[in-house]
């Protein structure tokens, strides 16, 4: 019974992310010819060498299979705090290289999953979900009312969470 409900759920979402496609394309249509997407578009500028997901339940499902921890990225287009959190993340070196050992997604939009807003929907937040697909609410930055929020500043903190976010997956597994 399980499962029938997490794939309605799932037809649900297809059918919803559909309507939502519908509408930004004819938005687009006028200015913007009909060329076919490159992948690389997934990564929204936060690593383009990297192998970005389409969709949460993409990711999810790769975690499980893959055995990797999950780095999900929420952020929007047009908030300076995102650009700017964006432009050090793809420019840090150690970061690119040791994001390829995660599945990656990084999201405009909230999903319906509240584990991934554990103190609120807000952006820039970073969460890390290991391959049992349970969200580790314990790797936090360093803002208590935002707690996982990350300053352009804080990237060596990102990194060393991420670094946290492999050891411990190898410890508990």
């Amino acid at each position: 019974a399980m499962e029938k409900s997490y794939m309605s759920m799932f037809l649900l979402l297809v059918a919803i992310s559909c309507a939502l496609a519908k509408d930004a394309g004819k938005k687009d249509t006028k200015e913007t010819t009909a060329k076919p997407k490159l992948p690389q578009t997934l990564s929204r500028g936060w690593g383009d060498q990297l192998i970005w997901t389409q969709t949460y339940e993409e990711a999810l499902f790769r975690a499980k299979h893959s055995q990797k921890p999950l780095m999900i990225i929420h952020h929007l287009e047009d908030c300076p705090h995102s650009q700017a959190l964006k432009k050090v993340f793809a420019e840090h070196k150690d970061i690119q290289k040791l994001a390829e050992k995660f599945i990656l997604l990084n999201l405009v939009y909230e999903t319906t999953d509240k584990n991934l807003a554990p103190d609120g929907q807000y952006v820039p937040r970073v969460l890390f979900i290991d391959p049992s697909l349970t969200v580790r609410a314990d790797i936090t930055g360093r803002y208590s009312n935002r707690l996982y929020a990350y300053e352009p500043s804080d990237i060596s903190l990102l990194y060393s969470n991420m670094q946290k976010a492999l050891k411990l997956l190898k410890t508990e597994l």
